[in-house]
């Protein structure tokens, strides 16, 4: 574990809130830019050449316009839930490596020089993360990214506003279902690398060549990328929100920066899901082999953090082209795909990794496997006509003669 320095420490929090606050709000911009290019009309072109200091002129927007706090509201929780919003959101950049990292040494059998030796080596490399060697990362991300359920909770309750409690009493049913499937998708991942540390597994990748994880287990990086998203309150999982039905959703009592701040949460979100995606699946900072084109340590570690975040920003471009794509399920429909197909399809992927490894089988095997389950999902599906996850109930007829507005019960 490297020595605290608090100096580095602010330094790299300054740089890292600052980046991703920053591209939060470009990818506001990137959002209406896609879905006016798929809808076939013109998005933001007149603040800016092209359009491009739209955000600008939307955040100040959100600092200029009159804070507003209705009579009816519980005040101290009213103020608390963009705040809880946004900190959890915040809190799970600090394990997600966001450039070139250097795992820490494993504990070695012997002399306590031999140690030190290599403790010393690994402190001398500079990590593009802001709590590197920590162990249970993946984990400690899980942990924090499910307490961002009570930033929504809050609003919808202390609001007092049965529209609200209804957006936030979805979102309380929406993540837990998907945080199940969520962390068993990523249980293959732990098992193959051997170490809950996202520096660990990118190392793993990086030293299997071009052996990216999403190789191995394609089906785990869908099963990921759909809970995260549902995780994120992004369509076609924005239930809590559901304006159409809701009037808003949990926060139809907010204004002004509150408003902002519950409508940043949501792209922090995406961007933390990107870069775990990213560092468990696409191999991290390694791109066949450009990160190494440079013997230069600064040059070759700027060069990682490039790609890395290139990633991130494809996979972000990736959800919204998602969004304008898909509808949104029902609730009925949202609450089956948790339950009756990804967490069944994350058990058994589960189940066929524990298999594999314990016969010593090659990885390969794994991409076999995913192919057939997901085929034999979709089998499944058309034989049983959909009945499984929306079941058909029986319509019974009332007998004639029943006068209107009785109920019969047979």
């Amino acid at each position: 574990m490297p020595p605290f320095d608090p100096l580095y420490t602010a330094i790299v929090i300054v740089c890292l809130v600052g980046g991703v606050l920053g591209l939060c709000a470009f990818l506001t911009l990137s959002e209406r830019k896609l879905s006016a290019w798929m809808q076939d009309r013109v998005g933001p072109n007149r603040v800016g050449p092209g359009g491009m200091l739209q955000p600008m002129a939307d955040g100040g927007k959100f600092f200029l316009k009159e804070e507003v706090i209705p009579d009816h509201v519980d005040k101290l929780f009213y103020i608390m839930a963009p705040a809880v919003a946004v900190g959890t959101a915040l809190l799970t950049l600090a394990v997600i490596p966001f450039g070139s990292t250097t795992p820490a040494p494993d504990p070695v059998v012997g002399s306590v020089a031999e140690y030190e030796l290599k403790q010393a080596e690994y402190q001398s490399h500079f990590n593009f993360v802001l709590n590197p060697g920590l162990d249970i990362g993946v984990l400690y991300l899980f942990a924090v990214g499910s307490l961002a359920v009570y930033g929504v909770i809050l609003a919808g309750w202390s609001a007092n506003n049965k529209y609200s409690l209804l957006g936030s009493l979805r979102a309380s049913a929406q993540i837990i279902s998907y945080e199940i499937p969520l962390g068993m998708s990523v249980i293959g991942v732990f098992l193959i690398c051997g170490s809950l540390n996202p520096e660990k597994i990118v190392a793993w990748q990086t030293a299997n060549g071009t052996y990216w994880l999403i190789l191995f287990q394609p089906l785990a990086l869908v099963l990921f990328m759909t809970s995260s998203y549902a995780e994120a309150n992004r369509l076609p999982f924005d239930l809590p929100e559901a304006e159409q039905e809701l009037v808003g959703g949990y926060h139809t009592e907010y204004s002004a920066l509150k408003l902002g701040l519950m409508l940043l949460s949501e792209y922090v979100h995406l961007v933390g899901g990107s870069f775990m995606l990213a560092v468990l699946f696409l191999g991290g900072w390694s791109f066949f082999g450009l990160e190494a084109v440079s013997a230069d340590p600064i040059v070759a570690a700027v060069i990682k953090l490039a790609i890395l975040c290139g990633k991130m920003f494809a996979l972000c471009i990736f959800a919204q082209l998602v969004r304008w794509t898909i509808p949104r399920f029902r609730f009925d429909q949202l609450m089956n795909i948790a339950w009756k197909v990804l967490l069944p399809l994350a058990l058994m992927n589960l189940i066929c990794v524990m298999v594999v490894k314990q016969l010593g089988a090659p990885l390969v095997v794994l991409t076999v496997t995913s192919g057939v389950l997901v085929v034999g999902a979709g089998l499944f599906s058309v034989w049983t006509a959909g009945s499984v996850t929306n079941p058909k109930r029986k319509v019974v007829k009332l007998p004639a003669g029943i006068p209107a507005g009785v109920t019969y019960a047979s």
